[in-house]
């Protein structure tokens, strides 16, 4: 008797019938009714804990409608979600309309974003009526936005594709947690995030990215909520992403800017609402406390980049006392703002923020616990302190594992050497927790080649390395005719690079940082011969099938910068447990970044190209090992003529 997992995936089901294209995979069916079985044992409501599944689904699997079906098919309330913006816009414009045109036509689904992401009619108001304000907008742009407020039912910035990214207009006109005036505010009633909570409330599907889930999750340890309604399970998609942003709201951050923010704030609501005594008492305390925040950020080297905040502190004189002079500068404006002249709940929110900002300097300075590492970040215009969880595991096990029915992990790539073990021991799974790995249907041996340098190639520390890669990278071109996507490790790379290749190339050269993301994806799309160099977020979510990717080439092994604070603190906790951090840590972490950066090359049945790592570590460390048995299973070739015949092949 069919399943109705046989009846959408099988081989005459809805899938076949209704999608292009559709070709009916085990793998994908397999994925379906594991995720399936795994939520309806959590229905039980007999578990203590979450039941789990792991799947790696690699490339072609259709991974994403293996959970996607199943999760609808279970009637629970499901959160799905997603490591970056790319798939959930798949899942919005592509899977979720054509299940509920073929499968669920009542399937309540909403895409649920960071408050930041939404107006504020309050502000939009005072943003509109204020001269002064409009300093932070053209003409044309406030116009637009007039009339954009009088059409929007979601006040999603996303509407507005005439906004530039670093536009200072959004800043002006959208809010966060701390800066919002509950329901004390005069727009409560139409409030855009207030519709998105209600709207959620009656959704079964609610898709949201990894960062607003452990936001919302970390706001929930302490009893609040912020807009996500209760579910029962979880589906994490790009699940490798989840120790580094978990990390990230597990833990506290006091910054410059944050102080500076909130003396702004202050500044203008005093400047509206208060009468003149209190208004220039207020502003004057407020303006001592940014003066006493810039002076403490004087006391931090001038050098950008991140720093152990104890070697920092040892460097500096009088540090208990510049600690608190800041924190006296906090209480002097929180006991303003608790005057009897300031009485008003319009006040709460900057109590609040006071309060906020006083706590996290605190944890950050002086409260230190042996579990977090405490670090510094010096950016442009700002300094911050924080302290992260060395381990997440255990904040995990409490406050997520016991919290939901069930929780799915998936991703391209979870695996480093063929086991899950890495994965398993940096989120705390228990170590029997139902896993699979279902490899690619795409036919790498016959369609992709793997191109390494032959020996006696330099490695990466050498002083010729540099020339060598330069030209082969050039040769590899030549051969592809284009047609390629260079991934490097540091921006100085990627640069040397791009001055090499600029007068020589006689094909379109495009480099990450010349225009926004989408628009240089878009370009070299259309322009079928262009080469691009990037970094970074290009490493995944990159996702252009045919021609115009054939060719992928990664300067050298991924490795992450060992003096990173939190890498570094991890290294010495697992040095401190008698394990060797290199291989637990450091290469694993290397491998996953790395079968990101290969992964870009085939994302559809008929593409056909050459993966290039230019790191002859592969065969000359013992570690090489483990990198090329993660790899994929390309004909591995050592010379640029066998590069040129496979493209020669290729073209017959």
């Amino acid at each position: 008797m069919p399943t109705p997992i046989d009846e959408i995936f099988g081989e005459h089901g809805i899938l076949a019938q209704k999608l292009p294209g559709y070709e009916m995979r085990a793998s994908q069916i397999n994925m379906a009714n594991a995720v399936l079985h795994t939520l309806a044992i959590a229905d039980t409501d007999l578990l203590s804990t979450a039941q789990m599944l792991v799947a790696e689904a690699e490339t072609g699997i259709g991974k994403t409608l293996a959970y996607l079906v199943p999760a609808l098919l279970s009637g629970q309330k499901v959160v799905i979600s997603t490591g970056t913006l790319n798939l959930q816009e798949q899942i919005l414009k592509k899977e979720i309309p054509f299940i509920r045109q073929h499968i669920k036509p009542d399937l309540k689904a909403i895409c649920v974003k960071g408050r930041q992401n939404y107006a504020c009619l309050h502000r939009c108001q005072q943003f509109l009526s204020a001269p002064q304000m409009q300093l932070f907008a053209q003409s044309h742009e406030i116009e637009l936005l007039h009339d954009w407020l009088g059409e929007t039912h979601s006040g999603d910035r996303a509407e507005l594709t005439w906004l530039a990214d670093n536009s200072p207009l959004w800043e002006q006109v959208s809010t966060s947690t701390s800066k919002c005036l509950g329901n004390t505010c005069p727009e409560n009633a139409n409030c855009f995030i207030n519709r998105l909570r209600k709207k959620a409330a009656t959704a079964q599907l609610l898709i949201v990215n990894h960062h607003l889930f452990f936001s919302d999750l970390a706001i929930r340890r302490f009893g609040h909520a912020e807009v996500l309604p209760r579910y029962q399970s979880v589906i994490f998609d790009e699940a490798h992403h989840l120790e580094n942003v978990a990390t990230s709201y597990f833990g506290t951050t006091f910054s410059h800017y944050q102080l500076l923010d909130l003396v702004k704030d202050i500044e203008t609501m005093a400047q509206e609402h208060l009468k003149k005594e209190a208004r220039l008492a207020t502003i004057q305390i407020a303006r001592a406390l940014a003066s006493q925040a810039a002076e403490f950020a004087l006391i931090f080297p001038r050098q950008k980049g991140r720093f152990p905040l104890p070697e920092l502190i040892d460097n500096i004189k009088e540090w208990g006392v510049e600690v608190s002079r800041l924190d006296q500068a906090i209480t002097n404006l929180r006991q303003q703002l608790n005057s009897t002249a300031l009485g008003s709940d319009y006040w709460d929110g900057p109590r609040r923020r006071c309060q906020e900002l006083q706590d996290c300097l605190a944890k950050t300075t002086t409260d230190l616990d042996h579990a977090f590492v405490y670090w510094a970040e010096r950016r442009e215009k700002t300094i911050s302190l924080s302290a992260s969880p060395i381990e997440i595991a255990q904040a995990l096990q409490k406050h997520l594992y016991s919290q939901v029915a069930s929780i799915v992990f998936t991703s391209a790539t979870l695996t480093t050497g063929g086991s899950f073990s890495y994965m398993f021991k940096r989120l705390g799974l228990p170590s029997d927790t139902e896993s699979m790995s279902l490899p690619t249907p795409f036919d790498y041996a016959r369609r992709s080649r793997l191109y390494i340098p032959a020996q006696g190639f330099p490695e990466p520390n050498a002083a010729t390395y540099a020339s060598a890669i330069q030209r082969q990278t050039l040769a590899i071109l030549a051969a592809s005719r284009g047609r390629a996507l260079l991934l490097f490790t540091s921006i100085s790379a990627m640069r040397q690079m791009h001055e090499f290749l600029d007068d020589k190339l006689n094909h379109p050269l495009l480099m990450q940082g010349d225009a926004p993301k989408a628009s240089l994806l878009e370009t070299f799309r259309e322009m079928t011969d262009s080469v691009l160099l990037a970094v970074a977020s290009f490493w995944e979510g990159v996702n252009v099938p045919g021609e115009s990717l054939s060719c992928v080439i990664i300067d050298k092994l991924p490795f992450e910068v060992p003096s990173d604070p939190v890498i570094m603190a991890r290294i010495n906790r697992i040095k401190e447990e008698k394990g060797n951090p290199f291989y637990d840590f450091q290469v694993p972490r290397a491998i996953l970044s790395l079968r990101q950066g290969l992964g870009r090359l085939m994302r559809a049945k008929n593409d056909r190209g050459l993966l290039a790592i230019m790191d002859i570590r592969l065969y000359t460390k013992g570690y090489g090992r483990l990198f090329l048995k993660s790899l994929p299973p390309s004909p591995i070739i050592r010379n640029i003529d066998e590069a040129t015949h496979f493209f020669m092949e290729s073209e017959e």
